[in-house]
């Protein structure tokens, strides 16, 4: 029997006890191992970084039985069940580009994952402008691999519907389908976190524009409706390591099935908001790195997914006359359509990022809200105008110049 046989909350002095426990391959010096909570521990779970003297770590990550960003949300402790086997899936499809996986534990409700102090949380670097010049390369590839390779497009049908009915998580996709779909038009749970000297910008361009809302219910019930790949969920550049020559993937816990242009509308977006920090310090350097990036992101894709479509297409259907090009510019009209879901709620709702958050003059962060909101709002009602990685960073100077007309 063992303490750990029963759920409780760790804390740094139980996880070094856990970890000794549940990972002894790692070969341990008993006398310096030590525990830490790291900068970058999330919204929702407890993470630990456990490590000793002689280079040995992992990271343990325990779900809570509330989330951390909020108490009102207490989303099933199984999503750490449901990242873990998502992380091992996206490894196969993608390899090394996720953390490794040692173990999961039902009852702790806790991983163990790779240690990736090595690598730096991406929106940490980018607030310092740091640039990347293979991140372009690397999240193309990841999102072609694990995207279209958990579709039907390449997949086993009857398999594929097995991970379906696998990865449902109805607690977490009802926090995205509040946070994302519904509060950031509305606020009517009353907890977005508006900008005061931007609340009637906001009132005027989000919450009193009823053709927005309806493209919005429609991107809403695509999401709730079409189990069309294995999503990384929450992919944001909070949720992704970067190193000078290498990128990882993590954070999977949102994951789950849903459109492709979900998690390629997230990155855009978040791009777009590394681009808004950039913009406040008039770093122009980073600012034509992030733009050029976002071009570089989209022309990847569609030049990756042509060719692993014609590589591994297993259903018969999906090889019609035609088909491709239309599975493609229907997952661009998501992407577009998601970036600027993704776009509006980061800026005006519950969970804000850094890089708009930390401008501390007040009317660059108005101008770096607006460009946000013009440009979400022309994704959006928009969607198929968007076919290369020059129409979507069109969009964003289009944007910028509606933007400074307001202030």
């Amino acid at each position: 029997m063992s303490r750990f046989d029963k759920y409780f909350e760790m804390n740094v002095k139980d996880v070094v006890e856990y970890a000794l426990m549940k990972t002894p391959e790692i070969g341990w010096d008993k006398n310096s191992i030590k525990a830490i909570i790291p900068a970058e521990h999330g919204n929702l779970n407890y993470v630990f970084r456990v490590f000793d003297d002689k280079g040995h770590s992992v990271y343990i990550k325990q779900a809570g039985l509330e989330s951390r960003i909020s108490k009102d949300m207490k989303p099933s402790t199984d999503r750490n069940r449901l990242e873990s086997e998502i992380l091992q899936i996206e490894d196969k499809l993608a390899p090394n580009s996720v953390p490794h996986i040692y173990f999961y534990d039902t009852t702790m409700c806790a991983c163990g994952m790779e240690d990736c102090s090595d690598f730096e949380v991406m929106r940490d670097a980018m607030l310092k402008h740091e640039t990347f010049p293979h991140f372009a390369e690397d999240i193309s590839s990841f999102m072609v691999d694990t995207l279209l390779c958990s579709s039907d497009v390449v997949m086993d049908h009857r398999e594929k519907k097995e991970l379906v009915k696998k990865f449902i998580s109805p607690d977490l996709c009802d926090i995205t389908e509040k946070l994302v779909f519904m509060e950031p038009y509305n606020d009517i749970n009353h907890r977005n976190n508006v900008f005061a000297p931007n609340a009637e910008f906001v009132k005027e361009q989000l919450y009193e524009d009823e053709d927005l809302h309806l493209e919005v219910a429609k991107l809403k019930f695509k999401f709730m409706t079409n189990a069309q790949s294995l999503i990384q969920g929450d992919l944001h550049t909070g949720s992704i390591f970067v190193r000078q020559d290498k990128t990882k993937v993590f954070d999977s816990e949102f994951g789950t099935y849903a459109p492709i242009g979900y998690d390629t509308g997230n990155i855009i977006a978040n791009m777009i908001f590394a681009y808004d920090n950039g913009l406040a310090t008039d770093d122009n350097v980073f600012c034509d790195w992030t733009l050029e990036t976002i071009e570089q992101i989209v022309d990847l894709f569609i030049k990756k997914y042509n060719k692993k479509f014609n590589e591994l297409a297993s259903e018969p259907m999906a090889k019609v006359k035609g088909f491709k090009k239309w599975y493609l510019n229907d997952l661009l009209n998501d992407t577009a359509g998601y970036a600027g879901t993704e776009l509006h709620r980061r800026t005006v709702g519950l969970a804000n990022v850094a890089d708009v958050t930390s401008i501390k003059d007040e009317k660059k962060r108005l101008l770096a809200e607006r460009i946000n909101i013009f440009v979400g709002k022309d994704y959006i009602l928009h969607q198929g105008s968007f076919r290369s990685g020059a129409d979507f960073v069109q969009a964003i100077k289009r944007a910028k110049k509606a933007a400074k007309a307001t202030l």
